[in-house]
């Protein structure tokens, strides 16, 4: 599952996210989402999220959903 809608994501989830420095090499890290910063329902490049350890980035993949 893609991260492009918000209502997929919410907090407690595993995802794979793409930090904006890593935007051009699509390096991606996992983590567990602790808070949404993207207000919008949909973005074309990914929700933005701020994960339990403090990095920020949009969501590419979600890992587990439950």
């Amino acid at each position: 599952m893609n991260g492009q809608n918000r209502a997929d994501i919410r907090p407690g989830i595993q995802v794979f996210i793409v930090q904006k420095q890593d935007q051009t090499t699509n390096n991606l890290t996992k983590g567990i989402v602790k808070d949404i910063l993207t207000n919008s329902a949909k973005h074309p490049h990914g929700i933005k999220v701020r994960l339990t350890d403090g990095t920020v980035g949009r969501v590419k993949e979600i890992i587990n959903g439950s």
